[in-house]
């Protein structure tokens, strides 16, 4: 279970201040398979950086039942410098895994081949994507979130993205922001509209792309 109560989050750059969200409250249900929808800008990744802990609300209280992932996608959660194995290693001690254990299934699963050994600041974004979800899926998190990570790699990869992400979406709750319809609909079932800082819910992932289309148009 996911629980906002009354979270705001105001970023402040020299005298401009931006207020994302005001008074933010919502519930996601375990084992819920939830599609996000919404505009550039509207707050998504910002969002998912909120559920995950990555970033604390400016007010308000966020509650979590279990074990969250980070966003995972195109958005590095790693430290540049490090090379790939450094990060996996770090993040093991971090959630008290393996080392040795991890790494070899980020091997696996990531395959960077010789690029697992150099510095994150030499990877594509889709390079970076890859080891932030062979990482990840390295742990058991109750939750996972995703951000636009299944175009990362080839076929072959993107197939095994494909069956880890469903099967995170049978055993466990899986959140996810896309601006793919195609990719919402095959992995969520319940959807969500982001817009002017609200979260709006609908019972059917088809209901929310609908009614984001319907922003969209009204917007053009």
């Amino acid at each position: 279970m996911i629980r906002f109560e009354n979270v705001s989050k105001i970023y402040h750059v020299g005298k401009f201040h931006k207020t994302v969200y005001q008074d933010l409250n919502f519930e996601i249900p375990d084992g819920a398979s939830l599609g996000i929808c919404g505009a550039n800008g509207a707050g998504k990744s910002t969002l998912m950086r909120l559920i995950s802990g990555v970033e604390a609300p400016s007010s308000g209280r966020i509650q979590r039942s279990g074990s969250c992932s980070w966003p995972i996608g195109y958005t590095s959660c790693f430290q540049s410098t490090l090379t790939g194995a450094d990060n996996a290693r770090f993040i093991s001690r971090i959630y008290g895994r393996n080392e040795r254990e991890l790494l070899e299934r980020v091997e696996e699963f990531a395959q960077l081949g010789p690029y697992l050994n150099q510095p994150i600041f030499t990877y594509s974004a889709g390079m970076s994507a890859r080891l932030s979800f062979g990482v990840s899926l390295a742990i058991d998190f109750d939750c996972y979130l995703v951000d636009e990570v299944t175009g990362a790699g080839d076929d072959r990869f993107r197939q095994k993205c494909e069956a880890a992400l469903r099967h995170r979406a049978e055993t466990g709750t899986l959140i996810m922001i896309s601006h793919d319809p195609g990719t919402l609909r095959s992995y969520c079932s319940t959807g969500a509209v982001l817009r002017n800082g609200e979260l709006t819910f609908f019972d059917t992932i088809d209901e929310a792309i609908d009614q984001h289309h319907q922003n969209q148009l009204q917007a053009a």
